[in-house]
C-alpha cells in the first residue's frame, strides 16, 4: 500500500487566508513539500513529528527543479501515510498542480487537490481593488507574465488581450512588464489605462503603486518594486482610492 499525496494551496500570504482543510491536512501529515511563496507562520502550523522538505524553486531553475519534486513525492508516498504538497496560492492557478497530479496519475499514487485562495485574488481584495465591477469590468483573465522556457513561442496573445478583456491579472510578470504593457498598447489599449503592480500582497509588507500603461514600468524601477507581486491592469484599478481598506 502506497500512501497519499495532497496537493494544497496554501493561500496568497496572510496565513489567516489558509482553508480549514488545508489546515486539517497539515497537522495530519507525515512529509510537508513546501515552497517559497507558504509564509512562515504557516510552516510553523507542521507538526514537529512531520518531516519538512523546502522544495522552492530557485530563480533560473524551471525544469530541473519540477522534476526534483515530483520524484521526491512518489519517493515519499511510496514510504509515507500523509504526504502534503504545500503551494503559496492555489496549486491549479500557475501553482504547477494539473503537472504534479499527472506525474502522480501516471505513477499510480492516489492523491487529492485542495484549492486556496490565489494571490492573484487576495492581493487585488487587500489593495481594494475589485477584479468585477457591474460597471467597469464585466470579465476577468489571469495571465502568466513567465511562460515555460521550453516553449518554442510565447502562447500569450497580449495584443490579442488589449481590447477583449475588461480586467488582466498578470502573475509573475513583473520582469517583463515593460515589454507586456508595449505589447497592449500596441494592441490597441487606452495609454491612459490604469495599473497597480502589488508587493507581497496580503502580508504586512504589502506594498502597492500605480501608474498607468505607459508609466508603469518607469514607476518600478523608481520604487524599487521586487517580486512576488502581482499585476493588475483596467479601469477597476481606480476604485482603490474609493474602497480601499488596509
Amino acid at each position: 500500500m502506497t500512501g497519499k499525496v495532497y496537493l494544497v494551496g496554501a493561500g496568497p500570504g496572510d496565513s489567516k487566508l489558509i482553508t480549514m482543510r488545508a489546515v486539517e491536512l497539515i497537522q495530519k501529515a507525515d512529509i510537508v513539500l513546501y515552497d517559497r511563496l507558504v509564509s512562515k507562520k504557516i510552516v510553523s502550523m507542521i507538526p514537529k513529528t512531520a518531516k519538512k522538505v523546502y522544495v522552492g524553486r530557485s530563480v533560473g531553475d524551471d525544469t530541473s527543479h519540477q522534476n526534483s519534486t515530483n520524484d521526491l513525492m512518489v519517493e515519499y508516498a511510496k514510504t509515507t501515510k500523509h504526504v502534503v504538497r504545500l503551494k503559496g496560492g492555489d496549486p491549479i492557478i500557475f501553482g504547477r498542480g494539473g503537472e504534479e497530479a499527472e506525474f502522480l496519475k501516471d505513477h499510480k499514487i492516489k492523491y487529492e487537490i485542495v484549492p486556496g485562495i490565489t494571490s492573484g485574488i487576495g492581493s487585488a481584495t487587500y489593495a481594494g481593488i475589485p477584479l468585477t465591477h457591474r460597471k467597469y469590468a464585466s470579465s476577468v483573465v489571469f495571465v502568466t507574465g513567465h511562460e515555460d522556457p521550453e516553449k518554442q513561442q510565447e502562447i500569450v496573445k497580449w495584443k490579442n488581450l488589449a481590447k477583449s478583456v475588461d480586467t488582466i491579472v498578470v502573475m509573475m510578470g513583473l520582469s517583463r512588464i515593460d515589454v507586456i504593457c508595449k505589447q497592449l498598447i500596441a494592441g490597441g489599449m487606452d495609454k491612459k489605462t490604469p495599473v497597480a503592480v502589488i508587493q507581497n500582497g496580503t502580508t504586512p509588507q504589502q506594498k502597492m503603486i500605480k501608474g498607468n500603461v505607459t508609466n508603469i514600468a518607469k514607476k518600478v524601477k523608481e520604487n524599487k518594486i521586487i517580486p512576488p507581486t502581482n499585476i493588475i491592469i483596467g479601469k477597476v484599478v481606480d476604485l482603490s482610492d474609493v474602497i480601499g481598506w488596509k
